[in-house]
């Protein structure tokens, strides 16, 4: 079931300027939680996802509109636009990436039933290739750890590019191809504290960029390759739940230079897709605070 506002709480949809600060509140709603917002790639628009469904929201305001995917399943926070300009990739509660038109109109199943559900999060730069998070469950009903695969975008067999006992997750290419951004939990100290590393597109190479006590999620490289944002969740955090103090952070594409961007309250919705305008310059996000 699609995510609803607790009472009281409400969702608010930021353009964050990273060079000199200004944060600016594009869209309040005690109605709607809505999530993870990309920019459409003429930088005039964010799409998020909300109720189950997509919405496109002017970056300068106004009211969110819906994006009549028809009879597609019901949407989750995971979607990524297809470098076309045309199309976007979306994750459904069936468990399947889909491919849809950004105008509206039905959408396109891309993967296959292979057991996994599959969650979206990257399209390389050329739109061969999409990046996802498959997990599957145990003949007990139980999860197992997900690991990272990569998918032709026009559909066929998946290539498993992670195959360990931690959970490995946020899968994107760097804007020249060269490298996968993911946080996993191969190197934690504790349950539940990941980290942010990268690898080649093959799985090979794997290289650790942040190493402290938070447990750090989602990391989005802007599209000149020069910036690395990511949320970071409290010591002690186990997945990347909602409704928590977490904490948008920015460093060099290494990871290196980690400076503070702002604290919120958030977490699952605020930046699980790459948030980066074109620009390089403003960062999307949600949070979800209650009360005055």
């Amino acid at each position: 079931m699609p995510r609803t506002l607790a009472p009281g709480q409400r969702s608010r949809i930021h353009v964050l300027d990273v060079d000199t600060g200004e944060d600016r509140i594009v869209h309040e709603s005690s109605e709607v939680l809505y999530e993870a917002p990309n920019w459409a790639l003429d930088g005039a628009a964010l799409i998020l996802n909300g109720d189950g469904h997509l919405f496109r929201l002017d970056v300068e305001g106004g009211r969110p509109l819906r994006i009549d995917l028809g009879d597609l399943a019901p949407l989750n926070n995971d979607h990524v636009l297809d470098p076309d300009g045309v199309h976007i990739y979306v994750s459904a509660e069936d468990g399947h990436i889909h491919r849809a038109p950004l105008a509206g109109g039905g959408g396109v199943q891309i993967t296959q039933d292979d057991g996994l559900l599959h969650f979206l999060h990257g399209v390389s730069p050329d739109g061969a290739t999409l990046l996802y998070t498959g997990v599957q469950r145990t003949a007990d009903g139980s999860w197992m750890p997900p690991n990272l695969f990569a998918l032709p975008a026009s559909g066929g067999e998946s290539v498993q590019l992670t195959d360990d006992e931690f959970p490995d997750d946020g899968p994107e290419h760097s804007p020249d191809g060269t490298w996968i951004y993911f946080n996993s939990e191969r190197a934690r100290t504790a349950l539940g504290q990941a980290q942010l590393f990268r690898m080649r597109p093959d799985g090979a190479g794997a290289e650790q960029l942040t190493d402290d006590e938070r447990v750090n999620w989602f990391p989005h490289l802007s599209p000149d390759g020069e910036r690395l944002a990511h949320i970071s969740f409290p010591p002690g955090t186990e997945g990347h739940p909602a409704d928590l103090p977490v904490i948008l952070r920015l460093s060099a594409a290494d990871g290196s230079g980690q400076r503070d961007l702002v604290h919120l309250d958030g977490g699952q919705g605020t930046i699980n897709v790459n948030s980066w305008a074109p620009d390089s310059r403003r960062l999307a996000y949600v949070d979800y605070p209650t009360g005055g």
